[in-house]
């Protein structure tokens, strides 16, 4: 009777570790994925570089958020173009703007400007490169016409006209209206781009083995096709958000951006307008420029470090 009883326990006991931990074949295969990633890490130092400095930036944002009232950021919330202090840590405008505050909330504006424009720009573009690709026929060909011709056409001058007809006095442009305006025109290179690895992939012999065993076309795009090209996805919304980020900061330099909202751009703009090069109000120049350097370094680093991932000619063994 005791015997029994020891064994149940036995078995209830291994069981119950069973349950907590993976198998050894799947602790295995995780701790090896683990090793390959911090190999690839070592050999990428730009990788890991780039995503510390974009969550360096992001949590500055963040966290200040939390501690720094979004009032601030109004016109005279602050006494006027006085340099840093104790209660004002980067000094105020002209206008009587907290910059600290303002640049805690302007940062997230520009990257979520830039997320968004990114991120709508590669699903449309993404979606139009899979579909002319991988189809062919009369919709290769409208897609690709379309493109070409779009292609053509200045960004900066169309995305003017769209912001200038968009922004009124009543209704001013919002950071999200303008995300969306910049978005626009943010699918026409992706598509192409993606548009010309889906031809070659859809002759590759994974892709004729999937439609041979009676694979739909939406189960070859999204279990073969698409899996095989997110390296190479990952790195065109890196790219894509740059490209956003350096458009919207370029029609906010310009004034046509969101006139109530403290975004980086609108901040130079600002400071363009009341002449701070010239009055020597380094505290009002410095810390915009500063976050959008990190900003572009951090993408920049970024992609150079998925770079091998998405590119089959730069991948090395580790």
């Amino acid at each position: 009777m005791s015997t029994a009883t020891d064994d149940r326990r036995e078995v209830t006991s291994f069981d119950a570790d069973d349950h907590q931990r993976p198998s050894e074949p799947e602790w295995g295969t995780l701790r090896s994925r683990w090793r390959a990633t911090l190999r690839y890490m070592r050999r990428n130092p730009s990788l890991p570089v780039g995503l510390a400095l974009l969550s360096a930036l992001i949590l500055f944002s963040v966290i200040g958020g939390l501690l720094v009232d979004i009032g601030d950021t109004r016109v005279m919330s602050a006494p006027h173009s006085r340099a840093p202090a104790d209660n004002l840590w980067f000094g105020s405008d002209r206008q009587g703007r907290d910059l600290f505050a303002v640049m805690v909330h302007g940062t997230w504006l520009t990257v979520r400007v830039g997320l968004i424009a990114g991120a709508v720009g590669i699903v449309f573009g993404a979606s139009l490169g899979f579909i002319a690709g991988y189809f062919g026929g009369w919709i290769d060909n409208i897609v690709n016409w379309t493109v070409d011709v779009l292609l053509t056409v200045p960004a900066m001058l169309f995305l003017v006209v769209i912001a200038t007809n968009v922004s009124t006095p009543t209704e001013p442009l919002s950071s999200t209206t303008m995300a969306i305006i910049i978005a626009a025109l943010a699918w026409r290179r992706p598509t192409r781009q993606i548009r010309a690895q889906v031809l070659v992939m859809r002759t590759a012999g994974y892709v004729q083995t999937a439609r041979i065993s009676g694979a739909s076309n939406l189960e070859i795009i999204f279990l073969e096709m698409i899996p095989n090209l997110l390296p190479y996805l990952v790195a065109s919304f890196v790219t894509a958000v740059s490209a956003a980020v350096l458009a919207s900061v370029g029609l906010e330099a310009m004034g046509l951006g969101p006139q109530n909202e403290p975004t980086l751009g609108q901040t130079i703009y600002w400071m363009i307008q009341s002449s701070a090069f010239m009055m020597g109000l380094w505290w009002w120049i410095l810390p915009p420029i500063i976050a959008l350097v990190i900003l572009f370094v951090s993408l920049y680093l970024i992609n150079v470090g998925i770079d091998e991932l998405s590119n089959p000619r730069l991948r090395r063994k580790a």
